[in-house]
């Protein structure tokens, strides 16, 4: 149970911390300078509410660093999700909130903003100091609620009537609920529906359970809107090593999700630079939704035509320009392992068999670095390896030289 249950206002701070904690991790009060250190304290205290089983700390000789330890062996469902079902209300929010869904209780029954004000007074009035709410305060809450969903609207006449939307009848087995919350973009909204269940017993584990996705849903929501509805969206961009994020605009295309580590990045036409970029969404907030684009289907399928030959989610070259990646990794013959796992592992790519004991690898690519730490992991297996692009060669025989210096082994080649 919550010890600490002071709710937020902005949830962007506590992203932020969550990132500095769990992400990129292990800081000092001393080294987190982004706030004070009375908001530093108060930011602690709420993830510890929420996620008091999964704090650790550890002692340096430049203080005491507290971040984030979650076991996905252990834990079935993402804790991060415990942020998003802390939300901020006003005393005349949760008022309103509780009258109006017991005024509208049955979903046959339609009322107009005029009878749904006075019934509220008439709630009210009991009280020696009652609150008092206008028609205004009242439309406005009714239309709220009906962006979420909770409440219907309807003409009659010249007047707008309400009521309570339809109860969604709940699926009677769990398994494909939990599956989708742990595991697919916004998965809190599974998470959410999960909680109407009460207890319930999970029978799912995962070996590897990408779980820091869960502070950028927002930001991933509403990009998925702009997409639906082919729109421009603005957008603060926190590049790597800079301290102040930066607005831009651009047409959200894509979101590519890596398999390797759970990141999620944003492939997008940058409108100023006029080019397709990509952003991860860790590193982005305050999405604004603009004006539609007019060419936003010929900028996706351009888009999908270049992530044909993007290894990762890098599009740094020009579009249409190719860089060719080819290595022949030798197979003994009993190792099937070997291929077998370059045959997974190709994605854009291809394999080829060149004799009984020899395998060659070969893409295009926008990006050939982006290969570099895959390549890496069939040393003393590569033959014959070779890059289009030199400077990527040259990088990728450096880092072997040192590493034959490292180990004071002779170079085979």
């Amino acid at each position: 149970m919550s010890v600490y249950n002071e709710r937020i206002k902005n949830f962007e701070k506590i992203r932020a911390y969550m990132r500095e904690f769990y992400v990129y991790g292990f800081k000092s009060r001393e080294e987190y300078d982004k706030k004070s250190a009375r908001s530093y304290d108060d930011d602690r205290r709420r993830l510890e509410s929420w996620l008091g089983e999964h704090m650790r700390f550890v002692r340096t000789p430049e203080g005491k660093n507290v971040f984030i330890s979650i076991d996905s062996r252990v834990s079935s469902h993402n804790p991060l999700y415990a942020a998003w079902k802390a939300k901020s209300f006003t005393d005349g929010d949760i008022t309103l909130h509780f009258i109006l869904l017991d005024i509208l209780h049955d979903p046959a029954e339609a009322r107009p903003l005029s009878d749904i004000t006075e019934r509220i007074d008439d709630y009210l009035a009991a009280f020696e100091q009652p609150m008092t709410f206008d028609e205004s305060t009242v439309r406005k809450k009714l239309k709220e609620y009906v962006r979420e969903g909770l409440l219907v609207s309807e003409k009659q006449g010249r007047s707008t009537y309400y009521h309570r939307a339809a109860d969604t009848a709940l699926p009677a087995d769990t398994m494909g609920l939990h599956f989708f919350s742990e595991v697919a973009p916004c998965g809190v909204i599974g998470s959410f529906l999960l909680d109407k269940y009460g207890d319930y017993a999970a029978r799912l584990g995962f070996k590897h359970h990408y779980m820091t996705a869960a502070t950028d849903s927002h930001v991933l929501c509403a990009l998925f809107s702009a997409m639906r509805e082919e729109r421009t969206v603005t957008v603060c961009n926190l590049a790597r090593g800079k301290r102040e994020a930066r607005k831009i605009t651009v047409v959200p295309l894509h979101i590519r999700i890596s398999v390797q580590d759970g990141r999620q990045y944003l492939l997008a036409y940058h409108l100023e630079q006029g080019r397709f970029a990509s952003f991860r969404l860790d590193y982005l907030s305050d999405v604004c939704a603009g004006e539609v684009h007019p060419a936003f289907g010929e900028l996706r399928k351009r888009a999908l035509a270049m992530s044909r030959h993007m290894w990762g989610a890098s599009c740094t070259s020009q579009e249409g320009a190719h860089q060719q990646v080819a290595f022949t990794v030798e197979v003994g013959e009993d190792e099937a392992h070997i291929w077998q796992r370059l045959l997974r592992e190709k994605r854009c790519g291809k394999v080829e068999k060149v004799d009984a004991t020899h395998y060659r690898f070969s893409a295009e690519v926008h990006d050939a670095n982006e290969l570099i730490p895959w390549i890496r992991t069939f040393i003393c297996r590569i033959t014959d390896l070779h890059f289009s692009d030199p400077q990527v060669e040259a990088r990728f025989r450096k880092d072997l030289r040192a590493m034959y210096r490292i180990y004071e082994v002779g170079e085979s080649g």
